[in-house]
């Protein structure tokens, strides 16, 4: 998300972007490859007896990870005890500076897994977006889905798709889900296509694509859906946005910018948290901030 689509050219931001391409040539040859980055998350979710599953979705093949299902994965009537929630990844490493995106967004730390894997109370899946995490012989994944198509609508319906299988081996009543970053935008474009939805949770989210991408002076999402364009679908859908107040990457008012789409009485519930900014401190205070959100 930090280079999250292309900036505008102006002769200073050409010369900016011109020492970040430097700078981000240099750190290339420290990033981990997608292998690595792919076992490093596969180790994570082992350690807490999490395994892997792939979601064929669309044209993705899209990486799941999460506990055995329950040995009757089967409809049960809707209860909290029932639901199961989604964790959606952020955008991952779209881009290595402003005019030159990556080869692979795989996530150098998927904080969205992190987050799954500190839900202190309930089931709780994970699910990477398209392009992540690549099973060996995928298809090439073309790179507009990382960058200005990545929350297009062949994007977010093969992520829904994939939603629905996991509820159904899951034996779900009822979803919840929790999306980090850009993972917050799609999750948010996939509640409002759904009805079973009881809880939509996002963190440090870009829900407003159009005022974000305003925001830093970044060129528009061309082929991308922007979560504030469907509001109306969500007046009934139970809403907890959290903005870190000292977030860069996606400043507060572009939380609030989606909540205003809202009338005043429906507005969703936006708790801008002092000290965080994108990276810090979501995960090490998450189950704090799990327990703050009511129950429907």
């Amino acid at each position: 998300m930090r280079n999250g689509a292309r900036l505008a050219r102006t002769p200073v931001m050409r010369r900016c972007a011109t020492a970040l391409l430097c700078l981000a040539l240099l750190a290339c040859r420290n990033v981990p490859d997608p292998a690595t980055r792919g076992a490093s998350a596969l180790a994570l979710a082992q350690a807490q007896g999490w395994s892997a599953r792939q979601v064929q979705a669309g044209a993705f093949d899209l990486l799941a990870l999460g506990p055995a299902p329950d040995a009757a994965s089967v409809p049960a009537p809707a209860s909290s005890a029932n639901a199961l929630t989604i964790y959606i990844e952020g955008d991952g490493l779209a881009w290595l500076s402003p005019d030159m995106p990556s080869d692979d967004p795989t996530p150098l730390s998927p904080l969205a897994l992190k987050l799954a894997l500190a839900q202190p109370s309930g089931r709780a899946v994970w699910l990477a977006r398209p392009c992540q995490y690549p099973a060996p012989n995928a298809p090439v994944c073309a790179r507009r889905y990382w960058t200005n198509a990545r929350y297009a609508p062949d994007v977010i319906a093969a992520m829904d798709d994939a939603v629905t299988q996991l509820k159904t081996t899951y034996g779900a009543a009822q979803l919840q889900l929790v999306g980090y970053s850009g993972g917050g935008a799609v999750a948010t474009l996939i509640a409002a296509r759904r009805h079973d939805v009881s809880r939509l949770i996002t963190l440090a989210a870009n829900l407003d694509t159009a005022r974000w991408t305003q925001w830093l002076g970044l060129s528009p999402l061309a082929g991308s859906l922007n979560p504030a364009d469907a509001t109306p679908a969500l007046h009934s859908t139970v809403q907890w946005h959290y903005a870190g107040a000292d977030d860069a990457v996606v400043p507060p008012a572009v939380t609030q910018s989606y909540a205003d789409h809202y009338p005043v009485a429906q507005r969703p519930h936006v708790t801008v948290v002092p000290g965080f900014d994108h990276d810090c401190c979501w995960v090490r205070d998450w189950p704090r901030l799990w327990a703050a959100v009511p129950q429907r």
